[in-house]
């Protein structure tokens, strides 16, 4: 059974050196075909003969589409949490940033993805990366979040 490559509705938004911002164009359902049991990651399995229709991923990824947009991640510091440069993150406004979250936010003139991490009353965003320290959130810095990532999707390729 032949894959398709779908390409999503999207528009760019904002552009920066390691950061792209899309908004989400959800206009139009994207219906592919779906298999609710499952696929065999072992041998191979007559997977056809399990096909449950299909599955609109605009549905199935995106809870609300106004408070929803795409962002494109260039860099390593998220790595360990399964984010890689050139991961397509959806992001949601709408969502509370809590402790744990992987959020988008905007630190001192510049985008970033990392974890929100609280301790006692300090806020710090953590990269998923030994190869970076945390940041501690301090009132002299500008700092707002942009909501918070909900799933990556990455190319295996």
């Amino acid at each position: 059974m032949p894959c398709k490559l779908l390409p999503l509705n999207m528009n760019l938004l904002h552009k920066e050196k390691d950061f792209e911002i899309y908004s989400s164009g959800l206009k139009k359902e994207l219906s592919i075909p779906y298999f609710e049991d499952g696929i065999s990651a072992g041998f191979p399995s007559p997977a056809d003969d399990f096909l449950h229709g299909k599955l609109d991923l605009n549905e199935y990824l995106i809870n609300n589409p106004s408070a929803t947009y795409y962002v494109r991640v260039l860099g390593d510091s998220m790595a360990n949490a399964g984010i890689a440069s050139g991961s397509l993150l959806i992001v949601d406004k709408s969502i509370e940033a809590s402790n744990g979250k992987i959020v988008v936010a905007f630190l001192d003139k510049e985008f970033t993805v990392k974890r929100i991490k609280k301790i006692k009353n300090k806020i710090y965003l953590k990269a998923e990366n030994t190869g970076y320290e945390d940041i501690e959130i301090t009132s002299e810095m500008n700092f707002e979040i942009f909501g918070v990532v909900t799933h990556s999707i990455t190319k295996h390729r």
